[in-house]
């Protein structure tokens, strides 16, 4: 069942550390077979209180597939920038299970 980790930057505070984090993260996503859905964009809140400023959105495979990449030493320096330039919050769902049709 494919997993989507959905990660919700509220704030940048460091702006050429957050640029190199994006420019690394990026690869290392692809290797790890994840792909981007969104990635930044305008948001329009519909419902609710929830405040976000910029929204990503990425599918990979399985949830276990992006518990990996997230948890692999290869992703914890690029991690460890973006924990260093922005306040973030990241959540892993899992998406449905195919449908017969």
């Amino acid at each position: 069942m494919a997993g989507y980790l959905i990660v919700d930057i509220a704030g940048i505070h460091d702006a050429k550390l957050y640029e190199r984090y994006r420019e690394q993260v990026a690869p290392s996503l692809q290797a790890a077979g994840g792909r981007y859905l969104a990635r930044g964009g305008a948001i329009e809140v519909l419902e609710g209180d929830w405040r976000p400023s910029r929204i990503v959105l990425v599918r990979f495979d399985t949830t276990r597939a992006a518990r990996e990449w997230w948890a692999s030493d290869g992703y914890a320096p690029i991690r460890q920038m973006r924990l260093d330039s922005a306040q973030t919050n990241m959540i892993l769902t899992e998406g449905l299970a195919a449908q017969p049709q």
